[in-house]
């Protein structure tokens, strides 16, 4: 029977990287996942900016856009430092020559984590709220709107990238996926299981090469010098023999792989059919884990959370009946999800993910049940909201009305001064 899977062939790029010669720089090209992030700030941006003029919120329409401004600073730099701390540390003293020279800072190569990001949110409400003296729970609210829709459209943006692939689907299911981006595994040689668990796997494309002119013994004998090479480190070999054999035999080897693992992960979205096809028949099918927790932590929070709100509530209950759903939903996923490649599963068989979505989910919960308890006036509720209205409101009606009473005084002051320099009519004598 036919294997019918579909092998992942998006190309992660809405406008492909060129150069720029005037400037004689490269253009980095526009992603889908830079989209995605865009696209959820700016529905962020149009969603509070609509509350705030029915009066659902106390925040100023005028203020939306500084609000939005917080928020993104609040993302990119929580998400960056979420995913250095978190999954990368050795990022910290990552330094090399090219822009922007530090790892940390290196967002462009991919790396953002999702529990950083909402820490990064946290501070930022907090920050608006104190700077424009309103209530840090109710503005962490309004974050959630935006936050749940990024969130989705990140999660698609995940799928079309072929990132954060799903574990392999143990019985055959209709929407399995096969991504080529699984052979970046493949070639990872730092990698202390490389030699058990992938070198099997990438022997396998002997199969495949052809198609780009390159025999299937000539691909094995690369693979095999590199692991001849991973194997003698793990031997009691002089600093000598192995400086000798890394030049000579792993650099030449592993470079000639990148190249051919390259031009085949390029293939299936430049519209290779004889390599697509016969890379389907090497890589497994695995789960579209980025499209479950696009739908679960993404659209079914936003849509629980329009629905909750369709009532007033005390500020901080949308932000914690969030906080608590996300981290359930994730926990979910995680088990259709691979683990990173640098940290594999934890304690209990858990990963990474998991047990920062446990910390999330009792904290969250705690916080949810604290400000359901607490004695403040409830804000919100669209089912009975006022349409959007011209009229200004009290705020403004004084502002106006300050001026107006001014003017009156210094008005009735100029009409008495000049009544007092209007000199009287003279008398005219009569001569007799």
């Amino acid at each position: 029977m036919e294997d019918t899977t579909w092998i992942h062939n998006l190309d992660p790029f809405i406008i492909d990287p060129f150069l720029i010669p005037l400037l004689n720089m490269n253009f980095p090209g526009v992603r889908w996942y830079g989209l995605a992030y865009f696209t959820g700030f700016v529905a962020g941006f149009f969603i509070i900016r609509w509350m705030a003029e029915r009066k659902l919120s106390p925040m100023k329409v005028e203020k939306v856009a500084d609000f939005i401004t917080y928020i993104i600073l609040g993302v990119m730099i929580g998400g960056r430092l979420g995913y250095v701390f978190f999954y990368s540390p050795e990022l910290l003293t990552e330094w090399n020559s090219d822009f922007p020279f530090w790892g940390a800072l290196a967002v462009h190569k991919g790396g953002m984590a999702s529990h950083g990001g909402m820490i990064g949110v946290v501070v930022a409400c907090i920050l608006f709220g104190k700077r424009h003296k309103m209530s840090p729970l109710h503005v962490g609210d309004l974050s959630i709107l935006g936050a749940s829709i990024g969130i989705f459209l990140g999660r698609i943006a995940n799928f079309i990238n072929g990132e954060l692939m799903g574990r392999v689907a143990e019985s055959k299911i209709a929407w399995a996926v096969k991504f080529p981006q699984d052979m970046h595994r493949w070639i990872n040689f730092s990698d202390a299981n490389w030699a058990a668990q992938y070198k099997a796997k990438l022997m396998e494309l002997s199969t495949v090469v052809p198609e780009l002119g390159i025999s299937g013994e000539r691909w094995k004998s690369w693979v095999s010098d590199v692991g001849t090479y991973i194997a003698a480190k793990s031997q009691n070999l002089g600093n000598a023999e192995l400086s000798s054999m890394y030049h000579k035999i792993y650099l030449p080897a592993r470079d000639e792989i990148h190249s051919v693992v390259y031009k085949l992960l390029e293939a299936p979205a430049k519209g290779n059919e004889a390599l697509t096809k016969a890379l389907g028949t090497v890589l497994e099918a695995r789960h579209p884990s980025q499209l479950y927790a696009a739908l679960s932590e993404g659209l079914i929070p936003f849509l629980f959370i329009i629905f909750l709100w369709r009532k007033p509530l005390k500020p901080g209950v949308i932000g914690g009946a969030f906080l608590t759903l996300y981290p359930i939903s994730r926990i979910i996923n995680e088990q259709f999800r691979l683990p990173d490649a640098h940290i594999g599963y934890q304690l209990f068989g858990l990963t990474r993910g998991q047990w920062l979505s446990i910390v999330m989910f009792f904290m969250a919960g705690g916080y949810l049940l604290w400000c359901m308890k607490r004695d403040v006036a409830p804000i919100g509720g669209w089912a009975n909201m006022q349409p959007p209205s011209d009229q200004p409101n009290e705020e403004e009606n004084e502002a106006k009305q300050k001026p107006k009473k001014a003017n009156n005084g210094s008005s009735k002051i100029s009409s008495t001064t000049s009544q007092k320099k209007r000199k009287k009519p003279k008398k005219r004598k009569i001569k007799k």
